[in-house]
């Protein structure tokens, strides 16, 4: 047996603000996949995986006693893989903010959910707000809480533009521009990142009124700004925003900026090669980068590992 295969993927905006309201905008990332294989393998990441989705199949069973009207499963197809073997096969990489989890859930959701909502479908909002609801609870298993944007977009692989947390809808990004000098990258920070307790940082720093206030009025403001700049390829006033909100993150997520890229950080933000900024929760995995011109940036940062996204 082999499944389709799940695309991984990159939040380029909304990091932390989608959790009080601000805009994001979630890409499908196709060079990183995975899908769920049965096939004898017996190499230990194969059966390290099989033993994972054994607890989350006991965990998607509780789940549906509890809230049988969110969803229900095919249990006993499901356990009944699981035992022959079933294994997520996946080249996305665990801890660096690209959605792993993500591609794992909308793999067992598209295989083993009763009344599925397909990607065929007509998406009105009530549907994507139910499947974001569904892959919320069903990823909660690997984070403690979960948004469920990450399996939503592995799902349907098409850009999720977030308006607030109840107004959800695809989008079109501008094409490519493969001649384009500027560019979207990912920064390898060469350690993984751990989401719940980066989360909890975040959350203890919410009760302080300075910090809510930085997030309301500047964090939320650029996150949003840029989002609309970059869906209408307004590349001048993109990045105007983006070297802003580098700078406030630089200011106020320290803790989630591996040390070692502190340095990186700033020099972006002074010489405006490029701009760093959080990709996921942060901590470790992948720092995303903006570049006007994607050969000064490699210049810059010509010590560590960069990979092109999105060229415009």
């Amino acid at each position: 047996m082999k499944g389709p295969l799940f695309y991984s993927k990159i939040l380029l905006f909304g990091e932390y603000g989608i959790i009080k309201d601000s805009k994001g905008l979630s890409i499908p990332y196709n060079f990183y996949n995975g899908g769920l294989k049965c096939d004898g393998n017996n190499s230990s990441e194969a059966l390290e995986s099989n033993d994972g989705l054994r607890k989350f199949a006991d965990y998607l069973q509780e789940l549906q006693e509890s809230q049988p009207e969110l969803v229900t499963f095919d249990l006993e197809s499901l356990k009944k893989d699981v035992a022959a073997g079933m294994y997520f096969d996946s080249s996305i990489p665990q801890g660096y903010g690209v959605g792993s989890s993500g591609a794992l859930v909308a793999a067992i959701y598209d295989k083993y959910a009763h009344n599925k909502i397909t990607v065929l479908e007509n998406l009105t909002r009530e549907k994507l707000l139910t499947l974001k609801a569904i892959f919320g609870a069903m990823e909660s298993f690997f984070h403690g809480k979960s948004s469920g944007l990450d399996p939503l977009n592995s799902y349907l692989s098409i850009p999720i533009l977030i308006n607030s947390k109840d107004n959800i809808e695809p989008t079109g990004i501008p094409s490519q521009k493969q001649e384009g000098k500027g560019a979207v990258f990912l920064l390898d920070s060469g350690m993984t990142g751990e989401t719940a307790p980066m989360v909890k940082i975040f959350m203890d720093n919410m009760k302080q009124e300075g910090f809510r206030k930085m997030l309301k009025d500047q964090f939320i403001k650029h996150t949003d700004a840029c989002v609309e700049d970059f869906l209408k390829g307004d590349v001048k006033s993109l990045f105007g925003n983006l070297k802003q909100l580098s700078r406030v993150a630089f200011d106020n997520f320290k803790p989630m900026i591996p040390a070692q890229f502190h340095k990186l950080w700033k020099h972006g933000i002074e010489t405006n090669d490029y701009y760093l900024k959080l990709c996921g929760s942060g901590g470790g995995g992948y720092i995303l980068g903006f570049t006007q011109d994607i050969d000064k940036a490699r210049e810059a940062l010509k010590n560590y590992k960069l990979e092109v996204v999105y060229n415009f």
